[in-house]
């Protein structure tokens, strides 16, 4: 078995998710380590920024190509040209993903299509595609999948995006266990509160987000979120020291703890946390006009 990875230096290294947040964040600390790095976004003008500012600090690009994750045939076409051009990866970290929350009543067919096409179905394309080379390869490595606080917990409003969080969790064990004997190591990240642009653009469905009791909860939110930055500082260490389960703020690894060892008093929580979502969404629905059933 090839010895664990235990840094991202000279090391081939593929980011999704790489123009904005905490993929643009891992990108350019991947980078200042010494890493050698292919990356991907669907977003072009931010990919091309965050090439720029890789070039800016020295940094090495192998490849860089915007695409949906979504789309498998984009992604494989992506890998083979990858592969043909610099060889199997080293590294491979899923970070792109998106954001909707609403209750069952709200959430429209579109919300949960695309939790799940882009959340559990895009690191399932990239993991398809990148990772049998990797073995093949026998160099060993590292798989990193980014879930979520709720792809650990059951946070009200959740259910479409917790949904592709814990598939991720539920792939990331498996892959555990069945890449070990290949010297791949995986982990699966677990942020909270993260102060980026999806924040901003996170759709509530039936609630208007410029409702000033919504606009308090998100400011709130961002008070007590953590930077990109320490979430990617997070993300390395974690591989380096071989962590299973990273965690980027102490509230969630305690909630987690919490959940797993008080089961009651955490069915009570997230009960009462339930009926409070939902005592807000009567108020804010109240004052504005009926959009359920409607399309964007």
């Amino acid at each position: 078995m090839p010895d664990r990875l235990k840094s991202v230096s000279g090391k081939k290294v593929l980011i999704t998710g790489a123009a904005s947040g905490i993929g643009r964040a891992t990108a350019l600390a991947a980078a200042r380590e010494g890493a050698e790095l292919v990356l991907t976004d669907v977003n072009a003008a931010g990919l091309d920024e965050t090439v720029r500012l890789i070039g800016v600090d020295g940094g090495k690009m192998l490849a860089a190509q915007a695409l949906d994750i979504s789309d498998y045939e984009a992604v494989t076409a992506f890998a083979a040209d990858v592969f043909d051009r610099h060889g199997s990866l080293d590294v491979v970290m899923n970070i792109a993903g998106v954001s909707a929350w609403g209750t069952v009543e709200n959430l429209e067919h579109r919300h949960w299509r695309a939790m799940i096409d882009i959340n559990l179905m895009g690191p399932i394309h990239v993991i398809e595609n990148f990772v049998p080379p990797m073995v093949a390869a026998g160099r060993g490595g590292a798989l990193v999948n980014v879930s979520s606080a709720a792809g650990l917990l059951a946070f009200p409003w959740h259910a479409a995006y917790s949904a592709s969080k814990f598939g991720v969790r539920g792939l990331s064990e498996v892959l555990r266990f069945d890449l070990e004997r290949h010297g791949i190591t995986v982990h699966l990240v677990a942020p909270g509160a993260v102060n980026t642009h999806l924040v901003e653009t996170v759709e509530i469905a039936g609630v208007n987000r410029d409702d000033p009791r919504i606009q308090r909860y998100f400011k709130q939110f961002q008070r007590h979120a953590s930077s990109p930055e320490r979430v990617a500082e997070r993300i390395l260490r974690g591989i380096e020291r071989n962590r299973f389960l990273i965690h980027t703020s102490f509230d969630v690894r305690f909630g987690y703890w919490w959940a797993r060892k008080f089961a009651w008093p955490y069915e009570f929580a997230m009960r009462r946390a339930n009926d409070g979502f939902n005592a807000l969404y009567e108020r804010v629905s109240a004052s504005e006009p009926d959009s359920r059933g409607k399309r964007m």
